[in-house]
């Protein structure tokens, strides 16, 4: 039997809304985190430039806070209930903070490809950003799985999109970036809609 690896991006796909913008909140610039992240997405600026960025800033709120919000931010409760459901064949794939996400991450109880960081005392220190389709390619190597589909939003999704056998551009918080409906295979607009279509791949 043919074995499918199922790669999800993490703000806006799995979760109800974009992370970064939440912790952002507790320094109240919540509103310009949100103008970078989505002109991010959109493509306009590098996400490693932005990820740079949004990581010396936001790493000044202290990590057990940090926690707290991400403990409280929602997850698409169908595609929740598709990865804990698939989890050995489901995995995050994300350019946010392996440190920040930590919750998030268990709560679904998959594997995590993401951003790395450290804590320090002068706050959170970036160690290495997430190219995703390292992770495609990383998958393949390990060679458990027959094909790969990748879900994703954002304009730093595209990499990861082009690398799957299927990559679909998922517009269930906000539509999808062009770029990321360019380079993929489908459009899906709806957590229902991609549940289904997912179970049938």
């Amino acid at each position: 039997m043919s074995r499918t690896a199922f790669c999800f991006d993490l703000d806006g796909t799995l979760t109800a809304t974009e992370i970064l913008p939440c912790i952002a909140a507790e320094l109240g610039i919540s509103g310009e985190i949100a103008t970078l992240t989505r002109l991010t997405m959109d493509g306009h600026v590098p996400f490693e430039d932005s990820m740079r960025l949004r990581t010396l800033i936001l790493g000044q709120v202290p990590l057990a806070r940090v926690h707290e919000i991400i403990e409280a931010i929602p997850l698409s409760s169908e595609l929740e209930e598709f990865v804990r459901e698939r989890a050995d064949a489901c995995f995050v794939v994300t350019g946010n903070l392996d440190l920040w996400i930590a919750p998030l991450v268990r709560r679904l109880g998959c594997r995590l490809f993401s951003s790395k960081a450290t804590l320090a005392p002068a706050g959170v220190q970036l160690v290495s950003i997430l190219s995703k389709d390292h992770a495609i390619r990383a998958l393949r190597r390990e060679g458990a799985f027959d094909s790969v589909v990748a879900i994703g939003d954002g304009a730093n999704d595209v990499a990861m999109l082009r690398e799957a056998d299927i990559g679909i551009a998922y517009g269930g918080v906000h539509a999808p970036a062009a770029a990321t409906i360019d380079a993929a295979h489908l459009v899906v607009n709806d957590a229902g809609s991609l549940c289904k279509l997912l179970k049938e791949l």
